[in-house]
């Protein structure tokens, strides 16, 4: 399994440092609204990382961090004149029910910043006992970029041609200032109540100690894989090997993956422009997390991600194809029937796919080609059932139970009339119309030779 390593912008084996265990840390949300979809982009990025990787015969050790206490979690904790825990637990809850809707799988360790505070003031401790930091006169602490040589590795860094010397002191800074970063941020009166004591005085940690003390509490001192957006790559991943090499003087990660942004309709989400959405925002619009994971997934994790309706809408075509092959595949599976040449080739052609850097629209390419020789073969092999759930092992998109019947309400009842009626005259267009507004109302239609069929979403 071959993945780009940002560390050393090469394609590179990923195997285990020790054993056959994959030790995985990934940069979780700051817990201070709903995510939105552009960090969804993420996680799904790192959920099917973390599948190929068992997909691959090896096993996984993955920590996600939650931040829980950062410049933004206190502002919209005392804005909201509550408790920052009770102000997080509200976005964490969101969080994780999120997961589950785009079927990600969770991750062994969610550690939370809060629940780590002595982890963080050790490592700070140890860090001014290096030299490599030092406290200001308001009592923050700061590391000192010019003390570590390898400073700006990750970033490939060219220090004569950055604005250097100056404190950062915010958790998220000019990425052109390359300067001192906080480690600890003393207690300024707009903390209000938060805040924790140290040999510093009262104050709470810096974002980007925190994942360095999380992550090797974990993982330990050097691991196998860190991965996170490319907006995380600079400062503060960067900061995060400072920090942790600095202080231990062993190498901290030997692989960093990075995946690319995502825009909506060809721009930068905002609110502002009306093209900000979370996955609930979505969900409420008639589309279903399978859907919406479909898209998430269906690029290049390095090469940017246009979401659109319109990308929604293909992806809805494309999973009810699956799907009809699928249940039709297993509505007629006898046993003992021959497997085909052309499931072994879809196989391989999938795990060459996945194994080149994560290559997902090459891998669904070879799940439409097994959907084809599936239809036109006919075949009642379960070795091809077999074949589209192992594919699924990385995709998580395919949908095997057989649902349940369900009463089609009195509204929906008269649009698939109307769709009936309008596929009688082979009015296409406007049986396809229909059929996307009874998806908008959460019904899903199947067409078959006995005619059309609904069910609940």
């Amino acid at each position: 399994m071959n993945v780009f390593n940002s560390l050393t912008r090469r394609n590179e084996e990923l195997k285990p440092l020790a054993g056959n265990e994959i030790r995985l840390y990934t940069c979780g949300p700051t817990v201070y609204n709903f995510a939105h979809i552009g960090n969804f982009r993420a996680y799904t990025f790192e959920d099917i990382l973390r599948r190929a990787v068992k997909f691959n015969g090896m096993k996984i050790k993955q920590v996600m961090n939650l931040t829980d206490v950062d410049d933004k979690t206190i502002r919209g904790a005392n804005a909201a004149g509550v408790a920052l825990t009770d102000y997080t637990r509200t976005y964490k809850d969101a969080f994780f029910a999120d997961l589950a809707k785009l079927n990600i799988e969770p991750a062994e360790i969610y550690p939370a910043a809060t629940d780590h505070i002595p982890e963080m003031i050790e490592l700070v401790s140890k860090l001014i006992e290096k030299g490599v930091a030092y406290q200001s006169d308001d009592g923050s602490v700061y590391f000192n970029v010019r003390k570590f040589p390898g400073y700006g590795k990750l970033a490939h860094i060219d220090f004569d041609n950055q604005r250097t010397g100056a404190r950062c002191a915010s958790d998220e800074y000019d990425k052109e200032n390359v300067g001192d970063f906080a480690l600890w941020k003393a207690w300024e009166e707009s903390d209000g109540p938060v805040g924790w004591d140290s040999p510093w005085g009262k104050g709470r940690p810096g974002w980007h100690i925190e994942c360095s003390a999380m992550s090797m509490k974990y993982l330990g001192e050097t691991f196998d894989l860190h991965t996170g957006g490319i907006d995380n790559l600079f400062p503060h991943h960067e900061n995060e090997i400072a920090q942790a090499e600095a202080a231990t003087g062993k190498p901290f990660v030997a692989t960093w993956m990075h995946c690319a942004h995502l825009k909506v309709n060809g721009e930068k989400m905002s609110k502002s422009l009306g093209n900000f959405f979370t996955l609930r925002d979505l969900m409420e619009k008639g589309w279903t997390g399978r859907e919406i994971r479909y898209v998430l997934i269906n690029a290049h994790y390095r090469q940017g991600l246009n979401f659109a309706f319109s990308a929604l809408e293909d992806a809805r075509k494309s999973l009810e194809r699956i799907d009809r092959a699928v249940d039709a595949l297993q509505s007629r599976i006898e046993p003992g029937a021959e497997t085909p040449e052309f499931v072994r080739k879809a196989i391989d052609d999938f795990t060459a796919a996945v194994n080149d850097d994560l290559n997902i629209p090459r891998a669904f390419a070879a799940l439409f080609e097994l959907v084809r020789e599936t239809n036109a073969s006919g075949t009642r092999d379960q070795g091809v059932l077999d074949a589209f759930k192992r594919m699924d092992e990385v995709l998580g998109v395919v949908f095997f139970g057989k649902k349940e019947a369900q009463s089609v309400p009195a509204e929906i009842a008269a649009l698939l009339e109307e769709r009936a009626a309008a596929r009688a005259a082979r009015n296409w267009a406007e049986s396809d119309r229909l059929r996307d507004e009874i998806a908008t109302r959460g019904w899903i239609v199947k067409d078959s030779k006995e005619g059309q069929s609904c069910t609940k979403k």
